[in-house]
């Protein structure tokens, strides 16, 4: 069976490092998967986003009209894709920057503080990363294992010293979830 994540947000909040996040930790669960970033020619603060598509069999295609989860950090990005996520889909927005409103009634949300998460942690740069442990929560077919060894893998080495907080940042996601039921 194959399914379909957006992660979108501004540049320069993590989204396509968290989609490469997200697609290793597939792959180390051994599943196949495609990972296609799409930003502009603007660095921070334009628009960045990544489609991952996971299937036990080889993927169909990399860019899929609908998606089963879609994860938005900002409210621009909230407004383009909801319209992609299927019936029976799934919306994880970070509601510290994202107005909670459900336009569709056929769509699952789920609404998260996840900027507010990351500044309690100390680094708001970590937003990424809690969005990944609420989608872990959420989609129930992704290992936090799986997640922590993908992000010891796609930190750089001269990054690896924020394995621990990032870890951090991870459960914080995931607990949240489980905690707001």
């Amino acid at each position: 069976m194959e399914e379909n994540f957006i992660f979108a947000g501004f540049g320069g909040q993590g989204v396509l490092l968290a989609g490469k996040i997200l697609a290793n930790a597939f792959m180390l669960e051994g599943k196949n998967v495609t990972w296609y970033p799409c930003y502009g020619a603007e660095m921070r603060g334009g628009t960045v986003n990544c489609e991952i598509v996971v299937s036990n069999d080889e993927v169909s295609s990399v860019h899929k009209k609908d998606t089963d989860f879609a994860i938005v950090l900002n409210q621009l990005s909230f407004d383009k894709f909801i319209s992609r996520v299927k019936a029976g889909g799934t919306i994880i927005a970070n509601s510290s920057l994202v107005k909670i409103l459900k336009p569709r009634s056929d769509i699952k949300y789920i609404f998260a503080p996840i900027t507010e998460m990351a500044q309690k942690l100390g680094e708001i740069k970590t937003a990424n990363i809690v969005a990944l442990g609420v989608l872990a929560s959420a989609c129930h077919q992704l290992t936090t294992e799986s997640l922590h060894k993908a992000l010891e893998y796609v930190l750089p080495a001269h990054r690896k010293y924020l394995l621990p907080l990032n870890l951090e940042a991870l459960k914080s996601g995931f607990d949240a979830l489980a905690v707001a039921g």
